[in-house]
């Protein structure tokens, strides 16, 4: 069976195509297409009719790509930037009806959930209970467990580009009390979900996406081209340290460090600073960077309980804030 998941987020379009014999989501084809909607869309802001053209492009050329590699439609969904906006609803419906892909959007705490699935399956049981932290563009989510599904999990308004848009807008550099204004922000808010985690007492702590990828890079982790097996781990001193050179550079010269991509180099150092103040406030001094996330959490899910879950989600996208998240009722027989 071949199976596909498009992934749209505050940068990108990204699209893995996987063959899932045996019950495992093995990439066969990804692809990415760049938008931007960060730059494009201020935090909890309406979707521009010119953006939405655009993202209406890239999922079809995802939908069409992913049908050439042999994939059924594509499970698609946006995260916090399509989520959060007032139009959210025709959003949806225009890219439905012009590209005849099923786009969603899932609760904050639903992302925690699958990106804590796709992390559990990468890094297996010897992990023992686990503390999962993730930072997107409009959202952290955090996640502690110690089976294949989480315990506990929160979602905050602390992604890394809508506090850099807070915070950084219209100072590159920032000064140091923007930086401090900020980190006084995360510790706030993150406050009581850090206490519940050093209260769990994890083994193992993971981070995902690409914000936690480019840091690690930038702190001396193996590049991507190493393959996804490297053992790659974020230290928390090496993160402080990293703070102190992304806040002293402009954001076109933050681009030229290792790791850092120019379309992150504006929300790098508020990137720095959430999970240093994260990691701080958690108690964690070391995490592991996992290369499995929310994508592959959703191919998991769909492999495991087949499409009426996914239906589920689809249907109650149309509601403009649905109340529970779809629970996960992951098979007792799958293995972690």
């Amino acid at each position: 069976m071949r199976i596909s998941v498009v992934d749209v987020g505050s940068k990108t379009v990204r699209l893995v195509v996987a063959d899932a014999d045996g019950g495992v989501p093995l990439p066969v084809h990804t692809a990415k297409w760049r938008l931007r909607l960060s730059e494009q869309v201020a935090p909890g802001g309406p979707i521009p009719e010119q953006s939405l053209e655009q993202l209406v492009h890239a999922v079809a050329e995802a939908s069409r790509t992913a049908s050439r590699w042999g994939a059924a439609g594509p499970l698609a969904f946006a995260t916090a930037v399509v989520r959060n906006a007032p139009n959210r609803r025709e959003v949806l419906h225009t890219v439905r009806a012009r590209t005849g892909v099923d786009l969603c959007t899932l609760p904050g705490e639903v992302e925690a959930e699958l990106t804590f699935l796709g992390a559990r399956r990468w890094m297996g049981w010897r992990s023992g209970p686990l503390a999962l932290l993730d930072i997107g563009g409009g959202s952290l989510e955090v996640a502690f467990g110690r089976g294949r599904l989480p315990d506990f999990v929160a979602s905050l308004p602390l992604g890394a580009g809508r506090l850099t848009h807070e915070f950084f807008e219209d100072e590159d550099p920032p000064s140091p009390e923007r930086v401090r204004a900020l980190r006084r922000k995360v510790r706030h808010q993150l406050r009581d979900v850090a206490a519940r985690i050093r209260w769990e007492g994890p083994r193992t702590a993971v981070a995902t996406s690409r914000t936690f990828q480019q840091l690690g890079r930038l702190c001396g982790a193996a590049p991507g081209r190493h393959g996804p097996f490297e053992d790659r781990q974020l230290h928390r001193a090496e993160l402080r340290q990293a703070i102190a050179r992304l806040s002293a550079l402009p954001a076109a010269e933050r681009a030229r460090l290792p790791g850092i991509s120019a379309p992150r180099a504006a929300q790098s150092l508020a990137g720095a600073v959430i999970g240093h103040t994260a990691m701080k406030l958690t108690g964690l001094s070391a995490v592991t960077i996992c290369p499995w996330a929310i994508r592959e959490g959703v191919l998991l899910r769909h492999i495991e309980d087949g499409p009426s879950w996914w239906a589920e989600v689809t249907r109650r996208s149309e509601e403009a804030a649905p109340a529970e998240p779809v629970p996960l009722r992951i098979a007792a027989t799958a293995s972690g």
